[in-house]
Parts: C-alpha cells; sequence; structure tokens
C-alpha cells in the first residue's frame, strides 16, 4: 500500500465522487481515475492472471498499461488516460485481460 502522506494537491478544484468496486471514492475535478485512485490509496487496481501480482499505475501515460481497469462496465480501460466524472462505476480487474471480439 502507498503512504498517502506523501500525496500531496497543489490547487483546490471542485469535487466529484465515483464508485469502487461499489465504495465511494471522492476525487477533484480533472483527475484521471488512476490519479484519483492513488491518492485514495487504493492499491493495486488489478492482479496478474499468472501468478496473481499486484498491479498499480506505473507511467501515468498509457504506455505500460498496468492501469487497466473496468469503467462503467466497459473492461480493460487505461485509467490514467480517462478523467473522473462523477457518478462513475470503477471496478478493479482480476486475472487475464478479456479480449472482446466483434463481428460483423
Amino acid at each position: 500500500m502507498q503512504d498517502s502522506r506523501f500525496i500531496r494537491r497543489v490547487t483546490d478544484k471542485a469535487l466529484v465522487s465515483f464508485t469502487l468496486d461499489g465504495e465511494t471514492v471522492v476525487a477533484q475535478a480533472g483527475d484521471t481515475v488512476a490519479a484519483a485512485l492513488v491518492a485514495h490509496n487504493a492499491s493495486p487496481l488489478r492482479h496478474t492472471g499468472l501468478s496473481g501480482a499486484p498491479r498499480t499505475p506505473y507511467c501515468m501515460m498509457g504506455v505500460c498499461f498496468e492501469c487497466l481497469v473496468e469503467i462503467n462496465g466497459r473492461p480493460n480501460v487505461q485509467s490514467c488516460l480517462i478523467e473522473v466524472q462523477d457518478g462513475m462505476q470503477v471496478r478493479r480487474m482480476h486475472g487475464f485481460r478479456k479480449i472482446e471480439v466483434r463481428h460483423g
């Protein structure tokens, strides 16, 4: 777990709330989902499929895919690229990524 004493806000913005696995999380408007979850101390965000190792956001710019979550029912979303929205529903990912196959 990360120590939230080392996470500080630079500015005060409007607050929004969303859920993580049913738990209410309050964040600042403009935060990415990953940043809001790190500030909330909701680590890890997912577990790997092979070893079950915990994973947390790493690069915070969409390169590493360590921050995958399900947002509003959509799996495999890079939480570092999505701005948090009021009422958003976020769920942690467990195991291997599920790949959607679309026909037609």
